[in-house]
């Protein structure tokens, strides 16, 4: 198979990043439409991710963040987004970039996508570098858009709801029982 110089999986994934870009957009101008609302898993070693240190501690790998009910100052800028969050009663402002983000879902609508972290080089850079193109994955196996919902949502989304951190539960992370899981894999050409 010849080499991927293109890097159709950088692309496929800023793609799907502006589409959460542009959601969030609306949703910072415009509020959350109906009964939306997203769960956004983040990794939080990844670079520029600002957090407390107590969050931190609380969630060293990744965390998955509600935007629904109780969420202030969303700002949305070119490559990330900021937000004011509780969590156990105390007030949080994050800033995340696009790129840390691992999965962004909207169980409302049962809707769903999967990143790779690490992705995130830019295409004429992963062109000419040869050496940072060979340490990146060559396909886009393991980013998913879900149709319906996925089996592997509801585990993931439990770890840092913030309302679940206060006492509540959100019974919309029910919503996703039962996925169609649409891989890139499904549409490539076998050779």
């Amino acid at each position: 198979m010849a080499e991927d110089l293109i890097r159709y999986d950088v692309l496929t994934q800023e793609a799907l990043r502006n589409t959460v870009r542009k959601v969030l957009t609306e949703v910072a101008q415009t509020g959350l439409p109906g009964e939306h609302h997203f769960f956004i898993t983040v990794d939080t070693h990844a670079n520029g991710v600002q957090i407390s240190s107590r969050l931190n501690e609380q969630y060293p790998d990744e965390m998955t963040i509600v935007i629904q009910h109780q969420f202030w100052d969303l700002v949305v800028g070119e490559n990330h987004f900021e937000i004011g969050l509780s969590f156990n009663g105390i007030p949080e402002k994050l800033i995340v970039p696009l790129t840390a983000i691992k999965t962004f879902i909207d169980p409302s609508v049962q809707f769903a996508l999967h990143f790779e972290t690490g992705l995130d080089v830019p295409r004429e850079s992963a062109i000419e570098d040869e050496t940072a193109q060979a340490a990146k994955p060559k396909s886009a196996t393991n980013l998913k858009a879900v149709s319906k919902s996925d089996d592997s949502i509801e585990p993931s989304v439990k770890e840092a709801d913030p309302a679940a951190d206060e006492g509540k539960s959100d019974a919309s992370a029910t919503d996703a029982d039962s996925a169609d899981v649409v891989s890139l894999d499904a549409f490539r050409k076998k050779t």
